[in-house]
């Protein structure tokens, strides 16, 4: 399904929807309050990226609760759960969002699955969305918690919520996943959730487990393309240009990603660039390759999704655009440069080792969680504005760093 249908189902279908929800709720009795959670339900469908940026929180709701963790993700997004396993494949569900049909129909099916996982509470990780909040208020949980627009006018998902979390647009989205556990973990009601600070440590990303099985599997690979290439981190440097269907503005113009590769290969005569995407841009890549020096090579698709971290463990460094890849590599030891334009890496940088290259118009960010993260934007200034002299200059000083 196109993520624009996606919006309208969720928009026209979703508010009487939750409006009917809430008066159910009104009717018949809300959740007990306070149950202290066993079996912890995690909603976040549609970003890959943030299914990473969610496990500190995770991390502590385990810790503070001793609790079973589930996950509830689109299909397509499942792969970046299994980065960093923290929660067991069997506690995961996924939903076809391929068409309707089957979108209604793994809807019922998860609806059975979470009364028979006896899930006594959902935490919806997604900012304002009517579906993910129907998932929530009737998967049977008896402590729901989901963020809040109070007194805010718009973004209207009913009110099946026993913890009210107020979303906070100027701390990292890590932080405001904190204070959603943060309001369970409260022994008092608080109006809105969380009264508590949240400190740059709690956010500390763990690392994957790398084998050196998998590294040999993923050099083999690149030995492949490269006959000469022996297996040296410092030699490889990896290029990621492309940016999801959700928000393509996030791209930076690949004339600009063809300069700056060839700078790199001209002043670092001994490095190869691999050039990354999913299998269906490997096209794009290819041609992007072969405007390039003859160290350049397409890489696009040659990996598996689970064979990603053994590659970026096995590179110097990554240039990407802001999308899923700059998540994914922070569980490991590469450092990324990312490229921002209509989003801030204030609110969605990843949690690794990471150096942001940013214009802040005064237009940008031009996404959020009040425009569903929908811009009317057709021309990027934010990211025309940046340069390939100053990315180039950013990649010097952590390569020679």
């Amino acid at each position: 399904m196109k993520v624009d249908t996606m919006r309208f189902v969720d928009k026209y279908f979703g508010v009487p929807l939750c409006l009917i929800g809430t008066a159910i709720f009104k009717i018949f009795g809300r959740p007990k309050k306070n149950v202290k959670p066993k079996n912890i339900l995690f909603i976040e469908l549609s970003e890959m990226g943030s299914a990473i940026l969610v496990d500190p929180a995770m991390q502590k709701a385990k810790k503070a609760f001793d609790a079973d963790l589930f996950f509830l993700i689109f299909k397509k997004n499942k792969p970046s759960l299994q980065l960093l396993n923290t929660v067991d494949d069997k506690n995961i569900f996924t939903i076809n969002a391929d068409g309707i049909i089957s979108l209604i129909k793994d809807t019922w099916k998860f609806l059975f699955w979470a009364r028979k996982r006896k899930i006594d509470t959902c935490i919806d990780l997604e900012l304002f969305s009517r579906y993910s909040g129907l998932l929530a208020g009737f998967a049977g949980a008896d402590n729901i918690v989901a963020f809040n627009n109070f007194h805010g006018e718009g973004l209207y998902k009913g009110n099946m919520v026993t913890h009210k979390v107020m979303y906070n647009s100027h701390i990292h989205i890590s932080k405001n996943f904190i204070a959603m556990v943060n309001a369970l973990m409260s022994d008092k009601k608080e109006l809105p959730y969380s009264k508590t600070k949240i400190y740059d440590s709690e956010i500390v990303l763990r690392k994957a487990e790398i084998s050196e099985e998998l590294k040999e599997k993923v050099a083999a690979k690149i030995q492949r393309i490269i006959p000469e290439y022996n297996g040296g981190g410092n030699k490889l440097i990896l290029i990621n240009p492309n940016a999801s269907e959700l928000l393509p503005q996030r791209r930076w113009d690949k004339n600009k990603y063809k300069d700056l590769i060839n700078r790199i290969l001209e002043e670092y005569k001994d490095v190869y660039v691999l050039i990354t995407g999913a299998p269906n841009e490997k096209k794009e890549a290819e041609q992007l390759a072969h405007q390039c020096g003859d160290r350049c090579f397409s890489f696009a698709g040659a990996v598996k999704f689970s064979e990603l971290i053994g590659l970026y463990e096995l590179s110097k460094i990554m240039i990407t655009n802001d999308s899923g890849p700059a998540h994914f590599a922070a569980v490991t030891s590469m450092p990324t440069i990312v490229i921002f334009g209509p989003e801030t890496p204030a609110l969605y940088s990843s949690l690794g080792k990471t150096r942001p290259v940013y214009a802040n118009l005064a237009c940008s960010p031009c996404v959020s969680a009040a425009n569903h993260r929908k811009t009317p934007c057709k021309d990027n200034v934010c990211l025309q504005m940046i340069t390939v002299d100053e990315v180039f200059n950013v990649f010097k000083e952590e390569y020679n760093g």
